[in-house]
């Protein structure tokens, strides 16, 4: 009856039939959620306190800087003032002066900055982290398959950006 090219033709088409239901009921439950990693690290507890611990870290250095460079300022408005006075040896020697404080103000800003952007980053990956495990249970609770970070546009029904945030923020996450 059958030959044996069409029993293989009805057993492919059985497979493919038997994997397509199966693709069918397993779409119908997927779940897809968002998270706007952004806003979790500007709005949450632990981004606001690594935000403070920084200000509080550097607020001395910047106060420094500050203060020298309002010195430097200071010092150049003063050799202006003092100029139609001063002899050709005193102006240059003055203008060293000046051109060293200067080349000193510059590297002790830069190192400002840099050290700053150091431990920035260094905050910035701790809070990477946390918000990740966030996510993982959240996505693990409430059975999600995939949570995404990075999209065009999603409906607002599949944002989890508010459970993450209560996630991270609770006590019981460990983020102290």
């Amino acid at each position: 009856m059958f030959t044996r090219t069409h029993r293989r033709l009805v057993s492919s088409f059985c497979v493919l039939l038997a994997l397509a239901a199966c693709g069918t009921a397993s779409a119908q439950q997927f779940r897809l959620g968002y998270v706007n990693v952004d806003r979790v690290m500007r709005d949450s507890v632990l981004g606001k306190r690594a935000e403070e611990a920084l200000a509080v870290e550097f607020a001395v250095r910047a106060k420094a800087g500050k203060d020298q460079a309002q010195a430097f300022s200071s010092a150049v408005a003063q050799l202006e003032k003092d100029m139609p006075n001063l002899s050709d040896e005193q102006r240059l020697e003055r203008q060293r002066r000046l051109g060293e404080q200067q080349r000193e103000l510059n590297r002790v800003s830069e190192a400002f900055k840099a050290d700053q952007e150091r431990r920035r980053g260094e905050e910035l990956q701790k809070l990477l982290e946390a918000t990740s495990r966030a996510v993982k249970q959240v996505a693990e609770t409430e059975r999600f398959d995939a949570i995404l970070q990075e999209i065009v546009y999603i409906r607002p029904a599949y944002d989890v950006t508010d459970k993450v945030l209560k996630t991270l923020d609770s006590p019981a996450s460990g983020n102290k």
